[in-house]
């Protein structure tokens, strides 16, 4: 039996006081638009290219983090800030500019992050004239530190849940959107402006106790129904000998539409594509406010203002509270990652499929091989930011548990990020009903690599009148919860503890945070 994870948040949040184009595309041009006119020297657009090194390299972090994250690297000096993996596996980008002056464009992007980028580079395909700004730097988000697993789903809605809260046949279309449609979009962009992004296919859910095989098999019939019948169900013995070599499982689910990326080069390629669109990007751009005049939105940044006539676009995560009137529907919480050094053992030894993996524990692993013979494996989700000591002692902890038998595995580098949850587990997706409408998206709990990308598409297509989809994902209704950035270091533990008790007294109900 599986719990209803979203119910059970939504009732205990109570308590806690939460109420809780391809080859016809010039290979270079210059940036001229993307930079000011004032300071701006010329930017070759192929620089923009992502290039992934063989392995990573040690070296001090380009991008500007939020204050309350962190980069750990082994060799890193005392208050140094390292590049995380990602960073470091990747040729040095060129820095975009910072916006100043007064500009006009017919929709701004506000986030520099998948969304952003995604809904950017759609829209400038379209033929609309868009400007990107970001605060940081573009890959200093979440974006830019997630685990790099893409599974189907809307966040933590999976196929029985979408079935459950749609009509069959709009059950169908959303899952289609959420799975297939948003795989092979990330799989288009790629090809279409030729960059690389380590795309690999396949994933792996695996049970660690044997009464979560019921939720598993439900899931895929679930999916079957819907009519995908990419995913199959295994026992323990075909699980330890094909995929993965870890005795603590009791079965999987092997899902051949989900897969892994390099997050930071997938977001880079498609902020590349953006570029070769003539797209103008500004970085360092920190948008104080958005207001709405007679005909146009108003966006004032530090250094000048853009005025936006048609839309307003926020891909800015757990942010959007900031620029909206009204509570907020989601709370944050930080999560962490780490990579080993390179093994000693070859990592096929460990994963002989080479399919991400994550569990169905309460507070889940997730992991998978990389570049250079190395393990990124991650997890937790907290309140509080934790220490980079207390991450890596945790996620060593958890390594040994899966691998016993992998001998004094050391970690390399580990980073911290911040994602947001919604009460009801899926994502917020909103449109306002001003003359300039703004478009929102956020509350991805941790999942949404792809669908990000094809949320993206999606506004796009609504701003253009392509298609409904944008409007469908609209139709979920969400909660809002009062001071939910601040309730997060006492509803989270809350939640959590009380999750961890119930899960105790039942281990058979598979209840994941």
């Amino acid at each position: 039996m599986a719990m209803n994870r979203r119910d059970f948040i939504s009732t205990t949040a109570t308590f806690a006081g939460a109420g809780v184009l391809s080859s016809i595309l010039p290979a270079t041009s210059l940036l001229a638009r993307a930079l000011t006119a004032v300071d701006a020297p010329v930017v070759n657009i192929d620089s923009l290219r992502p290039t992934l090194l063989q392995d990573s390299q040690y070296r001090t972090s380009r991008l500007g983090l939020d204050p309350r994250i962190w980069n750990w690297h082994r060799d890193a000096a005392v208050n140094a800030m390292p590049a995380n993996y990602y960073e470091a596996s990747l040729v040095d980008w060129p820095d975009f500019r910072r916006f100043s002056g007064d500009q006009t464009c017919e929709v701004v992007v506000i986030g520099g992050g998948l969304l952003g980028a995604s809904t950017a580079l759609h829209l400038a395909e379209a033929g609309v004239d868009v400007i990107l700004v970001e605060k940081d730097n573009i890959g200093s988000g979440a974006s830019g530190r997630n685990g790099g697993q893409i599974t189907p789903g809307i966040a933590r809605w999976g196929a029985e849940t979408i079935l459950e809260k749609f009509s069959p046949d709009e059950a169908k279309r959303l899952w289609r959107f959420a799975s297939v449609e948003a795989m092979n979009l990330v799989d288009e962009l790629q090809e279409r402006y030729g960059f690389e992004c380590d795309r690999k296919y396949g994933h792996i859910t695996a049970a660690i106790h044997p009464g979560h095989m019921g939720s598993l098999v439900a899931d895929a019939d679930a999916r079957r129904h819907l009519g995908d019948t990419a995913v199959k169900v295994i026992g323990p013995h075909e699980l330890q000998e094909q995929y993965v070599r870890s005795s603590i499982y009791h079965g999987a689910n092997i899902d051949s539409i989900g897969g892994q990326v390099q997050p930071l080069a997938l977001l880079r390629g498609l902020v590349y594509g953006f570029a070769r669109l003539d797209g103008r990007v500004y970085d360092n751009t920190k948008v104080k406010s958005i207001r709405q005049d007679a005909s146009s939105t108003i966006i004032e940044t530090e250094r000048g203002v853009i005025r936006a006539s048609k839309a307003v676009v926020l891909g800015v995560h757990g942010s959007t509270d900031k620029f909206i009137s009204g509570f907020s529907t989601t709370v944050p919480f930080f999560t962490y990652v780490a990579v080993t050094s390179p093994l000693t053992v070859d990592i096929k030894e460990l994963i002989p499929s080479d399919l991400p993996v994550y569990d169905t524990q309460l507070q889940i692993d997730y992991y998978r091989a990389v570049r250079d013979n190395r393990l990124l494996f991650g997890g937790q989700g907290t309140g509080n930011s934790w220490s980079p000591r207390d991450v890596n002692n945790y996620l060593l902890n958890r390594i040994k548990t899966v691998f016993p038998n992998l001998a004094k595995p050391e970690l390399e580098y580990s980073w911290s990020g911040i994602s947001d949850l919604t009460l009801n587990g899926a994502t917020d997706v909103r449109k306002s009903d001003d003359n300039v409408p703004v478009y929102m998206v956020h509350g991805w709990s941790g999942h949404g690599v792809a669908q990000t990308v094809r949320i993206g598409k999606a506004i796009s297509d609504d701003f253009t009148g392509r298609n409904h989809d944008f409007t469908m994902l609209t139709h979920i209704d969400h909660a809002s919860i009062p001071l939910g950035s601040y309730l997060s270091p006492v509803a989270l533990p809350l939640i959590k503890g009380a999750l961890g008790v119930i899960s105790t007294l039942n281990p058979a109900d598979m209840i994941s945070f």
